[in-house]
């Protein structure tokens, strides 16, 4: 039998979920999502992916600031669902909440949970390194990403995975694992497993501080920075251009192993092929596509055409 899904969620992410269920035999009631925020240039406000996702199939939606309100809790509970399906919602939600649906609150988690609990484990994964990421649809309690787990899927990172083809990687393991704990649940044959205690870890929101580069770091940890952020906030570091600090961002880099004794920041060759600049640990950080302000990402040789006087063997960058 169908189930009856309150469904919440804001970025990109949650709304593929969204279509997911749209395209199943399920039925949305309803759809929470973030208020509306101001965005580009104009700050004119922007409703969400799942909002308009939702408005297009002309499904009900709620934007509370959160479930403090009793008028609020009354709303949802109104709704009668079966179950709550919760996706990148962006609020934590209160255990008075959770109870509301009788097949209580589910959440698809884009890591191997406990392994990065948090609002940012798809671009925390890239950043430490992880060989191994997946989805797991968890059964909501009133920790931070602290409930047992229903169904899990794994993948390989390769060594050129950046956030962006991770986030596609677990979209495409995410709506199947939805349907078959959907399914599990229907059937009253649902076995959650509680989280083990070792190896957990948080993925604390990011913001475009933490794409900066540090070139005191070592080679390898800003490679992964630059794979991270890709693509956003996408890395960056700073250069003089006329006198003026700007900000250049750093699409794709890989490790330069030969060793290095300039000082960290200081570029070492400039050529057709890159820019390869010092790193803390003595290594070279090999840039290969990189964007001015105000331009599109280019690689260096498509830079050297235009301004071949930008960079050069023994100028840095901050």
């Amino acid at each position: 039998m169908p189930l009856n899904i309150v469904f919440a969620g804001t970025p990109d992410f949650a709304a593929a979920h969204l279509k997911t269920l749209l395209e199943s035999e399920h039925r949305i009631v309803a759809v929470y999502t973030q208020p509306d925020r101001p965005a580009n240039r104009g700050k004119s406000l922007q409703a969400s992916p799942v909002k308009q996702l939702a408005q297009e199939h002309d499904i009900a939606v709620h934007q509370p600031l959160n479930f403090k309100e009793a008028g609020d809790r009354d709303a949802l509970a109104a709704l009668n669902a079966d179950l709550m399906v919760v996706v990148a919602y962006g609020l934590l939600l209160p255990q008075s909440v959770l109870d509301i649906p009788r097949l209580g609150c589910i959440n698809v988690h884009a890591s191997l949970l406990p392994r990065w609990r948090g609002a940012a484990p798809i671009q925390r994964a890239v950043e430490a390194g992880d060989a191994e990421s997946g989805v797991c649809i968890m059964q909501m309690d009133a920790g931070l990403d602290t409930g047992p787990v229903l169904v899990t899927r794994r993948c390989q990172l390769t060594p050129e995975e950046t956030g962006g083809s991770l986030h596609d990687k677990l979209l495409g393991l995410g709506g199947p694992a939805l349907l078959e704990a959907l399914d599990k649940l229907e059937a009253g044959e649902s076995q959650p497993q509680n989280q083990v205690q070792d190896g957990i870890t948080y993925a604390h929101k990011f913001s475009k501080v933490d794409a900066a580069i540090d070139w005191q770091r070592p080679a390898i940890e800003l490679e992964r920075t630059v794979r991270a952020y890709n693509p956003f906030p996408v890395a960056h570091c700073g250069f003089e251009d006329k006198g003026k600090e700007q900000r250049l961002r750093i699409w794709q880099a890989s490790v330069e192993e030969t060793e290095t004794t300039l000082a960290p920041g200081e570029i070492a060759k400039v050529s057709v092929d890159g820019l390869w600049v010092a790193c803390g640990d003595g290594r070279l950080l090999h840039i290969h596509c990189l964007q001015l302000p105000g331009k599109k990402a280019m690689t260096l040789k498509d830079l050297l055409n235009g301004r071949a006087d930008l960079f050069v063997a023994g100028g840095r960058l901050s």
